[in-house]
């Protein structure tokens, strides 16, 4: 237990939860403990807390205390910080033993329900037990319909509004947690891959067998299918422009609006996708030390060959001049031939080609010198400009919405140019599972299409 717990939940509130921020920069959470120190000190003294802000994270980051995860991101030498699930979790419960002003039980109550619904929609194989249910469902909206058209419309009123608003607020943010538990347990699964290739003396392939059984143990497992049902799911363009459009109108209501509440909810499926790409990027990095290890294997075993074939040479030189006495090795013939892929002769045309003897003249019909200037030139600065301007107001865009809004002119170069904005952008993100059209159509008329990846861009 911490001689100074106050300070540390408090202040990993503050910075972390309270904002929902995933990661600070070394000097940026040393900065925001400096200036929490300095208001403290003022209050109660230099010596409540001695030590400098960069000691405390130092020791917070440490394995012993493990509060916080000390890590270096993709292309970069700037420590970066971010919390533990266990850290999350101690707080989390902290705040939950608060007195709440406002605990709301029915909107809680129609969620069971919903989801008993779906369980049992889900799982009902009888498919005209579930036309039936489907057919009431329908007579329960026409009704609706009928009375909305007769002026009978009814609205929530403040109070459930605020219920659920509170109820969203607390799940989306919940999900921030979850995804660390779930990037955790794959860098749990990284650690170990790498001490047991570390310290395996044994075959390669009973290794491999070993570790992609984990691998697809945790695919296969109710967190793994959730987690990629729910990252399909966000990965859609047309899910999240459904999603912003829902906040929007949510934020707009009068009885939302009295809660005065964060505006960066308004943003926190973007969130949502950069905490997913992160998992996403420790599974790419097991993938690569597989990839090592069997490089590293490959040429192991190749030293061990060359090593077995040179002791074979010098053993054969130190007898050369004392051959055993008794026969060391007959053969049936006395020489083998030697048939060598490269001894065989090279091709010889059977008739040799006659060139006339004719003087050569200059030409005098005139050649057009306009096909040298007909290129196509994509300016990539202009398409790197556009991917900017989107992403001006968004924390992310899919290629396929740039492509919506400024439509192919120049064919198949402008799709590679983009591609090679990709490459370069280490931000960006490529779905090999889904894919998308494009067409455009050629000089000529015709109209072309090419099958692409889901890529998505994100602010730098």
């Amino acid at each position: 237990m911490a001689d100074h717990a106050p300070l540390v939940v408090s202040f990993l509130h503050q910075v972390y939860i309270l904002p929902n921020v995933r990661t600070l920069s070394l000097a940026e959470i040393v900065s925001l403990l400096d200036d929490t120190l300095y208001s403290l000190r003022e209050i109660a003294g230099n010596d409540l807390y001695p030590k400098e802000a960069r000691e405390y994270i130092e020791d917070w980051a440490s394995d012993e205390r493990g509060w916080l995860r000390k890590y270096y991101p993709l292309e970069s030498d700037e420590p970066h910080l971010d919390l533990t699930p266990t850290t999350e979790k101690a707080i989390e419960w902290l705040l939950s033993l608060e007195q709440r002003q406002f605990v709301g039980t029915e909107s809680r109550l129609l969620t069971i329900f919903e989801l008993l619904r779906q369980m049992t929609d889900g799982s009902e194989t009888d498919p005209e037990i579930r036309i039936r249910e489907l057919e009431r469902r329908k007579s329960l909206l026409d009704a609706e319909i009928l009375r909305i058209r007769g002026g009978d419309v009814a609205l929530m009123d403040e109070t459930a509004l605020r219920e659920r608003f509170l109820q969203v607020d607390g799940i989306a943010r919940g999900l921030l947690s979850d995804f660390r538990e779930v990037e955790q347990n794959f860098r749990t699964l990284d650690r170990e891959v790498r001490e047991r290739i570390a310290t395996w003396e044994g075959a390669k392939g009973a290794l491999l067998h070993e570790i992609f059984g984990e691998r697809d143990a945790i695919s296969d497992s109710d967190q793994g299918k959730s987690f990629q049902a729910f990252w399909d799911f966000l990965m859609s363009p047309s899910r999240q422009e459904e999603l912003s459009s829902l906040l929007e109108a949510a934020f707009s209501l009068e009885a939302v609006k009295t809660l005065r509440p964060d505006r960066r909810l308004l943003r926190i499926h973007y969130d949502w996708l950069e905490a997913g790409d992160v998992a996403q990027r420790t599974v790419a990095r097991l993938s690569e030390q597989f990839r090592r290890f069997l490089d590293d294997q490959t040429w192991l075993e190749n030293r061990r060959i060359l090593e077995l074939i040179r002791n074979v040479e010098k053993k054969a030189i130190s007898v050369r001049g004392t051959p055993p006495e008794k026969d060391f090795m007959t053969l049936s013939e006395p020489s083998c031939e030697i048939v060598l892929s490269m001894d065989r002769s090279l091709y010889r045309p059977t008739v040799r080609p006659q060139f006339p003897d004719r003087i050569l003249t200059s030409g005098e019909e005139a050649i057009p010198s306009d096909l040298l200037f007909e290129q196509v030139y994509v300016d990539k600065g202009k398409l790197s400009g556009r991917i900017s301007a989107a992403l001006a107001s968004r924390r992310s865009v899919s290629l396929c919405e740039i492509l919506d809004a400024y439509p192919l002119t120049q064919g198949l170069a402008e799709v590679v140019v983009y591609l090679s904005l990709v490459a370069e952008n280490p931000k960006a993100s490529i779905d090999e599972e889904r894919s998308w059209p494009v067409f455009w159509t050629d000089p000529e008329g015709v109209v072309r299409k090419a099958t692409l990846p889901e890529i998505l861009f994100f602010r730098q």
